[in-house]
């Protein structure tokens, strides 16, 4: 069986290797006569498991021991309404900066609880670059700021990290957690849904600062509680055990490809590839975004007319290179280059790329 390329944004392609070894322990695992998803997550074996995706996790992103690493059913949509319940007083000020979609889905789900204030946003510009940090509107007396640092639909990126001072910086990282090395202790809090980068659709992966859990925040029942999940090392209820099994594989795999450096590396060539191609179409490939913004994990482009997107789209999937059709808000082409996809993958779509504008340009 050959497998094709997969550019979906989300879920998003697993490496090859954890796919097999899934499929390889999924009967009996380590001889165990049962499968992990049918053992108790109380039990030695899962709870082997989920320390083992914990310390490997905090091995591969440098995370500093006053940092808890919490694995949580859902994604990020769901750490966006917990966020200010756990971290801001009702009504109190939160400030975010809008750089696309979730951005904005970020601010939809805060606003049942908080007064959820717009720092700075691109909005009036298409959201084609990240506001100038000097134009930004934020108060000392925030309880945290929030940024999205990578948009998946806009293709935009925050290739530096913004400082927000004594308040808490607290950011979407769905889709370029584990992509490059980061520092993590210039963050309150880092939140991102597996499905991308990290694992399956189902388990979120939150980082938190511990002094901030000692936050009052809101009334709340303790499913909604951080600080009961950390207390309960991500056992309070029973989590989605092969979701994070299945994690846990993703980053022994990071690990023995060489890390998040590595990673870095392969995804700056892949975006490079890809950019370039664009760049040298002479317009027949458009990219809206500010080169200082632009994406490597996301990288949405445009045809001439919407007839040729969907004849690039049928013909891409054809010649086994799947998912590039642009999210429904903005149309167009998308390509996702997560961790995943290998360099020769990104080889082969630019290749695509060039046959396909001398057969249609």
């Amino acid at each position: 069986m050959t497998r094709a390329y997969n550019f979906s944004a989300g879920p998003a392609a697993l490496p090859e290797v954890v796919l097999r070894q899934a499929q390889e322990e999924m009967l009996d695992w380590h001889g165990a006569g049962a499968s992990i998803v049918e053992m108790s997550h109380r039990g030695p074996e899962f709870m082997a498991v989920a320390a083992a995706a914990e310390a490997d996790l905090r091995h591969l992103l440098s995370v500093p021991d006053d940092y808890a690493v919490l694995f949580l059913p859902g994604g990020a949509t769901t750490q966006q309404a917990l966020i200010p319940m756990n971290f801001a007083s009702p009504g109190q000020r939160t400030d975010y900066v809008l750089t696309g979609h979730w951005g904005k889905t970020a601010v939809k789900q805060a606003s049942p609880y908080v007064s959820a204030h717009i720092a700075a946003s691109s909005e009036a510009n298409a959201f084609r670059d990240i506001p100038a940090r000097a134009g930004w509107q934020l108060s000392p007396d925030a309880a945290y700021v929030h940024i999205t640092a990578n948009e998946t639909i806009h293709g935009v990126e925050f290739r530096d990290i913004p400082d927000t001072g004594d308040v808490p910086l607290v950011a979407d990282f769905s889709s370029s957690i584990a992509s490059e090395p980061l520092d993590i202790s210039r963050f309150g809090v880092i939140y991102a849904g597996a499905q991308k980068n990290l694992g399956p659709v189902g388990i979120a992966v939150v980082i938190i600062r511990r002094d901030l859990l000692e936050r009052t925040g809101q009334p709340r029942a303790d499913i909604f509680n951080y600080a009961s999940h950390a207390a309960r090392d991500s056992m309070l209820n029973t989590p989605p055990t092969w979701n994070w099994y299945l994690a846990g594989l993703v980053f022994k795999w990071m690990l023995a490809e060489g890390g998040v450096v590595e990673f870095a590396r392969r995804n700056a060539a892949k975006a490079a590839l890809v950019y370039a191609a664009i760049d040298a179409s002479g317009g027949f490939y458009r990219n809206e975004v500010a080169v200082s913004a632009r994406s490597r994990m996301n990288i949405p482009f445009f045809l001439p007319s919407t007839e040729l997107d969907a004849r690039f789209v049928a013909d891409a999937k054809a010649a086994g290179l799947l998912a590039l059709k642009g999210h429904k808000a903005v149309g167009g082409i998308r390509a996702s280059l997560y961790n995943a996809i290998p360099v020769a993958g990104a080889e082969a779509l630019v290749a695509f790329m060039a046959d396909f504008q001398q057969r249609h340009g």
